[in-house]
């Protein structure tokens, strides 16, 4: 379905039944990349699942600020709204993640349980934020330039997919098409708008946050191994699970383990919440 947000429109879609939990795919990804994993939760969930501004079927605006996390944090909180969903659990991967976590401390009361997939509060000193925003920039650049296919090519072969090559060809085929089937104005604008050297720096947000927050990483990912240290020491009521012989996309490499994770997290919630 298509959801109109603040003015711009967005591609949901619903699986299954019962608690809602909303799922924000990363960057390059779409809706579709959690497809392995609702076949599992859609058993004891709602899942909400959209396309992110600029991504899929949603739409890519002209204006790079349109991206911006707090704006689209409050384009999810009217999608909610529009679905009758007064609070949810928040899953995020790496960009989503990023988006989750931003949600979850602009609406509070609208988060039962954040879930954090390889994800980041951001860059905390300004002087790394103005050197990744001129890196998101260029990248942008790139995509426009070279175009969606080049790209795509490009960005698989990052050092932080490597761990993907082990893959069968079937899905990194499947990955290759979902990726080079979104637009070169969304891509580019998604690095302008919502890219790390835009996000303001939440670490000092992390101490306030008062819901269960699980942090999920993949053993070779080590840069996001000790960003997740430093956020589980933080973070009041905080979990944290590192996922053996899996990289960044956990969801993708292992989907059977990351789902049992989540939902053993969620439920553990729902016990705790019953015995009191």
């Amino acid at each position: 379905m298509e959801i109109n947000c603040n003015g711009v429109s967005y591609y949901v879609e619903l699986y299954g039944k019962g608690e809602p939990l909303l799922l924000l795919h990363g960057f390059t990804g779409d809706q579709s990349t959690w497809s392995q994993l609702i076949q599992t939760l859609q058993e004891n969930y709602l899942c909400i699942v959209p396309d992110l501004i600029g991504h899929g079927k949603s739409e890519s605006p002209q204006d790079f600020s349109r991206y911006e996390l707090k704006q689209v944090a409050a384009d999810l909180k009217k999608m909610l709204g529009n679905l009758n969903i007064a609070s949810c659990n928040v899953l995020g991967y790496s960009m989503g993640g990023r988006l989750a976590l931003q949600f979850s401390v602009l609406y509070p009361e609208s988060t039962k349980t954040l879930l954090l997939e390889s994800a980041s509060p951001g860059l905390l000193l300004p002087e790394e934020r103005m050197l990744r925003k001129k890196q998101d920039n260029q990248l942008a650049d790139r995509i426009e330039q070279e175009g969606i296919k080049a790209f795509v090519e490009y960005w698989q072969s990052i050092p932080l997919f490597k761990t993907q090559e082990k893959l069968s060809t079937e899905k990194k085929a499947a990955i290759y098409e979902q990726r080079v089937s979104n637009s070169e104005l969304g891509l580019a604008n998604s690095l302008r708008g919502m890219g790390t050297g835009m996000q303001q720096s939440l670490w000092e947000e992390l101490t306030i946050l008062q819901f269960p927050v699980l942090l999920l990483t993949g053993e070779y990912d080590e840069k996001f191994c000790k960003i997740a240290e430093k956020m589980s020491k933080m973070i009041p009521n905080c979990e944290w699970q590192t996922i053996c012989e899996v990289g960044h996309a956990i969801h993708v490499e292992d989907s059977e383990m990351f789902g049992r994770i989540v939902s053993g997290f969620i439920e553990n919630r729902k016990e705790r919440e019953y015995d009191n």
